[in-house]
C-alpha cells in the first residue's frame, strides 16, 4: 500500500481530435519548411507552431497508397501506429519549448510490421525528435 502523501503525475493516454493535425495550411507548411528525419520504417517531418495552443503536439499519420493498394492495409498500419503513439506520447519531452510542435509521420515500409516491433520503432523515433528539440 502506498502512503497517502506520495503523488504521481497523472498522464492521460488519449489521442483526441484536438491532437490531430488537420489544417491543410499547417500540413503544407510542415512539408515545405519543416525539419525531417528518418528512422526506418518512418520518415518524420516536424515544425514548431507559432501560436499558443491547448495541446503541445499535433500529429499527422499517413501511409502511402503506392505501398499499400488496399485501404484495409493502410488503415491497419495507421491504427497500429496511433495506438503506439497514444501509449508513448509522454516520451516526447516538450517542457523546454512553450510553442506547440506539429509532427507528420510517414510510413515508408512496404510490409505491415508487428505491433511490438512498431512500438519499439515509435519509441526510438520519439527519442530522436526529443534530441532535435533539445538542439533547438
Amino acid at each position: 500500500m502506498l502512503p497517502a502523501e506520495i503523488s504521481y503525475p497523472i498522464f492521460r493516454s488519449t489521442f483526441g481530435k484536438q491532437e490531430r493535425l488537420t489544417s491543410k495550411k499547417e500540413i503544407e507548411l510542415i512539408f515545405k519548411s519543416g525539419k525531417s528525419l528518418f528512422s526506418f520504417p518512418f520518415k518524420v517531418y516536424f515544425l514548431f507552431g507559432n501560436e499558443e495552443a491547448k495541446v503541445e503536439a499535433k500529429v499527422l499519420i499517413t501511409v502511402s497508397k503506392r505501398q499499400f493498394k488496399k485501404a484495409v492495409d493502410r488503415n491497419k498500419v495507421k491504427r497500429l501506429f496511433r495506438e503506439c503513439y497514444r501509449k508513448n506520447k509522454n516520451k516526447l519531452d516538450l517542457s523546454t519549448s512553450n510553442k506547440p510542435i506539429h509532427i507528420a509521420f510517414l510510413y515508408v515500409h512496404s510490409e505491415i510490421i508487428s505491433y511490438v516491433e512498431m512500438e519499439k520503432k515509435s519509441i526510438s523515433i520519439l527519442e530522436k525528435i526529443n534530441q532535435h528539440i533539445d538542439r533547438k
